[in-house]
């Protein structure tokens, strides 16, 4: 009798079902990491865009603070001395421009003041809370960074970082 070469249908299945188990413990483990990353990236893009809004009220003083799209400003306008109070090139032009970036949407509400603004609101929501992140921040003038467990909207009354 001739021994055979080779895996049994048995052992393969064995090894298949082995992958599996460890697929199945593994992959809820990156799907955290993943929003955990997405969420520590919302906060640095809600922070630079304070920043931002500091240096554009700083520059423009008559202006006040500004929407999103005025902070950025694409790459072959921002060389020089290109940027304007309308294309201030203060962060990245991506941001800027799709107000979205790492699973979360960006904006900028409540400017308010006339004729110089002195107020505005910084909201960063996950695209799908749940899967893209589980936490919504936002900020304001104060510079305060803030979070809302629920992930759909965040105000000035929601516990801060």
């Amino acid at each position: 009798m001739k021994k055979q070469k080779g895996f049994s249908l048995i052992e393969l299945l064995i090894v298949v079902a082995i992958i599996l188990i460890i697929a199945a413990i593994a992959i809820p483990n990156l799907l955290r990491s993943r929003m955990a990353a997405n969420e520590s990236s919302a906060v640095g893009s809600i922070r630079t865009i304070n920043t931002a809004e500091v240096a554009f009220a700083t520059s423009y003083p008559s202006v006040g603070f500004t929407s999103l799209t005025n902070l950025g400003g694409a790459a072959s306008t921002c060389t020089g001395s290109g940027a304007t109070s309308t294309i201030a090139c203060l962060i990245d032009n991506t941001l800027a421009s799709s107000a979205s970036k790492s699973g979360y949407n960006f904006s900028i509400s409540n400017l308010t003041g006339s004729p110089t603004v002195v107020t505005y609101s910084s909201l960063a929501t996950p695209i799908v809370v749940g899967q893209s992140g589980q936490r919504a921040f936002c900020s304001d003038q104060s510079g305060v960074i803030r979070y809302n467990q629920g992930g759909s909207a965040c105000t000035s009354a929601d516990a801060a970082l």
